[in-house]
């Protein structure tokens, strides 16, 4: 493993976090809704997102969006990755490539949620973060079971959805449960250095994007207390059913 000061590299951080964030604003439902010369932000519930993608053209084109923004989410981690694959943080042991993967993620998500390019009125984030801990996760190679744990999860997801056809909730247990499998991970690699300010920043990165899929849902949550939130039913999505 080769050994790197994080002032000879500070500078890349900034440059993926930028990169990342601009990727993440790019949003796949808006372009796929104008190649349609429609305009998701003007139908449903307005959110240019996989949900409102599904209600309002169908389960196949929801399931379009959702591919391509789980692959924006996780493509930005992955070269992140590997670029900074074998080397740690001078005079510990924390890997370079775990900080650099979270910070382009949890940028993507950012850009995602607050665009630049929509006047910061973007989707809720829950299909690129997904994608973001579902990249991640199967990149822990060490774990030969992660794979099967990552899709288990999503499995786990996608039947509760079905199930309580609360599209909402049902991903933000998702979204939290690939949260703490990677922060188990970090706990158990990092356990004799959670002093460290990088082990600390990785912890704080998870935090962060947990707590912004949950706040850019929180009007969905406060419908769902209330007993009001939308029902999303995925049977009738799948035989061609808009719904409103």
């Amino acid at each position: 493993m080769k050994e790197i000061a994080f002032s000879q590299i500070w500078y890349w951080f900034l440059v993926m976090a930028v990169v990342s964030y601009f990727v993440g604003c790019f949003n796949f439902a808006l372009l796929i809704s104008k190649i349609k010369h429609k305009d998701v932000r003007k139908m449903g519930s307005g959110n240019p997102g996989t949900m409102n993608m599904s209600r309002q053209f169908g389960l196949k084109i929801g399931a379009l969006t959702l591919f391509c923004d789980m692959i924006k989410g996780g493509i930005p981690l992955l070269i992140a990755y590997f670029i900074f694959k074998g080397y740690c943080f001078a005079g510990t042991d924390v890997l370079v490539s775990d900080l650099a993967r979270y910070v382009c993620g949890v940028s993507v998500i950012i850009g995602h949620i607050y665009p630049v390019t929509m006047k910061f009125k973007g989707g809720k984030g829950i299909a690129s973060t997904l994608g973001m801990y579902s990249f991640a996760l199967v990149l822990e190679t060490q774990y030969p079971w992660m794979i099967a744990l990552v899709l288990g999860i999503l499995v786990l997801t996608l039947f509760y959805i079905l199930a309580s056809e609360w599209g909402s909730m049902g991903s933000l247990l998702g979204v939290s449960a690939l949260a703490l499998v990677q922060a188990f991970v970090f706990y158990f690699r990092y356990r004799g250095e959670l002093a460290n300010g990088f082990v600390v920043a990785l912890f704080m990165l998870l935090l962060l994007d947990c707590l912004l899929t949950w706040f850019a849902h929180r009007k969905n949550i406060v419908a769902l207390l209330a007993g009001e939130e939308h029902h999303t039913s995925v049977k009738k999505l799948s035989h061609g059913k808009k719904e409103s």
